[in-house]
């Protein structure tokens, strides 16, 4: 993409019509782009829009079906979309492809563990170790972010990356190749395995989690265009402050965002997503996040992921860490502490 055209870009979108609030406020317009479909991996975001909080801080919030973690960045990119989730190792590789002041950059870490996994069938000798995947096939998507990182798992393992045969398989399909049997394995976010738990039995398959093994990975964190954040980093700041807060409160009670969200995707299930966002709960809120809070990041391992993805994608520049991640636009650490248990 030429900087030129994404700059041009970002301002017509920044120049939207505006939109206004009851009371004659005027509210600014963002699009804001899902890393997938609608479910309660982002419920939080659903909560925020329906409960008035980003009106409260001046926003008319718009929020679009993803096409992977991958494709939110070059969205952004373009300008369409001024925010949205995608993942920290693509976008590692995005600004190492487009050097010089970055054009996309994660503020706020949504998922403070990536929540990677490839889930296997016992029937077909996938155990508990990953060794076990050498000679299967797995199931993934083309491009997505949990086939990108498994060298990095391979590594760790002390496995060859090609140790199996990948089957390119659309994300919808994916739950289906599984349950008839076409592949041994299946690439998946561990929450977004909830459709699949549905319908095998949870003891007839194998969780390999990349955190077990070894792999300390940020994973999805809300993006901004850089042309916004230059221009106008108080609307960036207000959108996180709104979502922040609706994240928070569904740490302490998840059904009224799982209601939101089903107003938007009414045919969802709500006991499904409740089970959903249980399990992105233990990579949004990991263990660390109670030491700095929701949305930020150990710099330190931020750097280590940034070596790592440099070196195993074989990129030619390795972006310096804060040209990641920008952590300036953060609510008070105050407001981004885990509830109680």
């Amino acid at each position: 993409m030429q900087r030129r055209s994404f700059l041009a870009a970002s301002a017509a979108t920044l120049a939207a019509p505006a939109v206004f609030a009851q009371g004659g406020a005027r509210l600014t317009p963002l699009k804001f782009t899902l890393d997938f479909r609608i479910n309660g991996q982002t419920a939080p975001f659903f909560l925020a829009q329906t409960k008035g909080y980003y009106r409260d801080e001046g926003l008319d919030v718009s929020i679009d079906t993803g096409a992977g973690s991958v494709a939110s960045i070059t969205r952004i990119a373009s300008g369409v979309y001024q925010l949205g989730l995608g993942d920290i190792s693509s976008l590692v590789e995005f600004n190492a492809q487009n050097p010089g002041t970055p054009m996309v950059q994660a503020v706020y870490q949504y998922y403070n563990r990536a929540p990677f996994a490839i889930i296997g069938r016992k029937d077909r000798g996938v155990t508990g170790d990953f060794k076990s995947l050498a000679g299967k096939k797995v199931a993934a998507a083309a491009v997505e972010s949990t086939r990108r990182a498994w060298p990095l798992v391979a590594r760790k393992q002390g496995m060859r990356a090609d140790a199996f045969q990948w089957q390119t398989t659309d994300f919808s399909a994916r739950d289906n190749v599984m349950v008839r049997g076409d592949v041994d394995a299946a690439t998946y976010f561990h929450d977004s395995a909830v459709s699949l738990f549905a319908r095998m039995k949870p003891e007839e398959l194998s969780v390999l989690k990349y955190a077990d093994a070894g792999v300390n990975l940020y994973g999805n964190a809300i993006l901004a265009g850089s042309n916004l954040i230059a221009q106008n980093p108080k609307v960036v700041a207000a959108f996180l402050r709104a979502s922040n807060r609706a994240i928070v409160e569904t740490f302490s009670n998840p059904a009224p965002s799982i209601a939101a969200m089903r107003q938007r995707e009414p045919i969802l299930d709500e006991k499904i997503e409740l089970e959903r966002w249980g399990i992105t709960a233990q990579y949004v809120g990991a263990a660390d996040t109670r030491d700095h809070g929701l949305g930020d990041i150990r710099k330190l391992l931020l750097e280590q992921q940034v070596d790592e993805v440099a070196d195993v994608f074989g990129l030619k520049i390795k972006p310096a860490s804060d040209a990641i991640f920008n952590t300036s636009m953060l609510p008070l650490r105050s407001e981004r502490s885990l509830p109680k248990a």
